[in-house]
């Protein structure tokens, strides 16, 4: 069977990883797929060497998807060309391009993933979005033979109001590899000798892109008044993103350059996150995060967790040590939460693996549900 996936690029995206990640593990397992990877913003990315050497096609789109017309052609040729069983639209609403390039095509299944809530359309006019939404969803009702959502709230949320349509319309949970976070054996003691900290430090860790929908001014007025309350503790960034000088800023407004550390981009987070005591993603509450993969993996880590209302309940294993609050509280009750969770252990790091095979984001029953998808 011949999937065709469109997506972004081979890049950073979640997305992508996620399916490297799924084809990773088909190859490992024995498990027989034939994957090509159309690119729709028609460039390169990190993850294209990986891709190839395990075997599958990447497409580049020839043309900007910003020129929609020459897009769908462009993707209506691929689709002729390489005469697909089944086409799986990784773009949310926007997938309702690539469903009118295949129209009166020959193929036997078209998926449109939905991975987050946001709802973005190619428009910056608010106007045209408002008018776009509607359409463009009634566009992928009526052309997919299928919705798949990360999450409940992410599938409601994409279907607005309408009822799951049966065998059509589903929640299909991101596969997680835990191997990384099982089997870190670095020293913290280290990395912090490595960062210029103290040995006897408390870190609290966010890790995520500088966006504002990941909200990291609000994780650094939390990370000082932690600091204030004890001053052992220090902030750990990691990521990168528009609002990395607006953080840098902040620090220095607070006085806390010394007991802050910005990472950027790193490709060891497992590593880092099994060195550090607290995790925090304080995303708005509207739209709420679509799943959070590094909510399952901070819990993977051991670390307790401060969560918005923005992080829903789907991606919480049995027994995670967290604390859910408006962003409304404000940081200083958001700090006294994180205090106050010192006192809870969370679960030893066989328990935490042993249900992660239970949950539907092992990657066995992962590969197979995603299968499964295609008929």
């Amino acid at each position: 069977m011949k999937i065709l996936h469109v997506v972004e690029n081979l890049h950073r995206g979640a997305v992508e990883n996620w399916l490297v990640r799924m084809l990773r593990h088909a190859r490992v397992t024995d498990v027989d797929v034939d994957w090509t990877f159309y690119c729709a913003l028609g460039k390169e990315g990190q993850l294209d060497g990986e891709v190839r050497m395990l075997g599958a096609r990447i497409e580049f789109s020839p043309v900007p998807i910003g020129r929609k017309i020459a897009f769908l052609w462009a993707l209506r040729e691929e689709l002729r060309r390489g005469k697909y069983d089944v086409l799986h639209c990784h773009h949310d609403l926007v997938s309702a391009v690539y469903l009118a390039a295949a129209m009166g095509m020959p193929i036997r299944k078209r998926l449109v993933h939905v991975h987050n809530a946001d709802e973005g359309v190619l428009t910056c006019s608010r106007m045209k979005q408002a008018v776009l939404r509607p359409l463009i969803r009634r566009t992928c009702l009526a052309l997919a033979d299928g919705i798949v959502g990360i999450s409940n709230h992410t599938l409601d949320t994409f279907l607005a109001g309408r009822p799951r349509r049966e065998g059509m319309d589903r929640v299909h949970y991101y596969g997680i590899d835990p191997t990384a976070f099982f089997h870190a054996k670095g020293d913290r003691y280290s990395f912090l000798q490595e960062l210029g900290l103290a040995a006897d430090a408390r870190i609290l860790l966010f890790a995520g892109r500088m966006v504002p929908e990941k909200n990291p001014l609000f994780a650094v007025d939390t990370f000082a008044e932690m600091h204030h309350r004890d001053s052992r503790v220090v902030g750990v960034f990691v990521g990168a993103g528009s609002m990395e000088a607006a953080v840098k800023n902040r620090v220095m407004e607070l006085q806390l350059r010394d007991a802050f550390r910005l990472l950027g981009w790193r490709r060891d987070v497992a590593e880092i996150m099994n060195y550090c005591d607290w995790f925090i993603l304080p995303r708005p509450e509207k739209p709420m995060e679509g799943l959070g993969i590094v909510v399952v993996e901070a819990q993977l880590a051991g670390l307790r967790m401060l969560l918005s209302r923005g992080i829903a309940d789907d991606p919480l294993l049995p027994g995670a040590v967290f604390r859910r609050l408006p962003l409304a509280a404000g940081p200083a009750n958001w700090a006294k939460a994180a205090m106050d969770l010192r006192n809870q252990t969370p679960r030893r790091r066989q328990e935490t693996e042993e249900l992660l095979t239970q949950s539907p984001f092992d990657m066995d029953f992962a590969l197979e549900d995603l299968l499964r998808l295609y008929g």
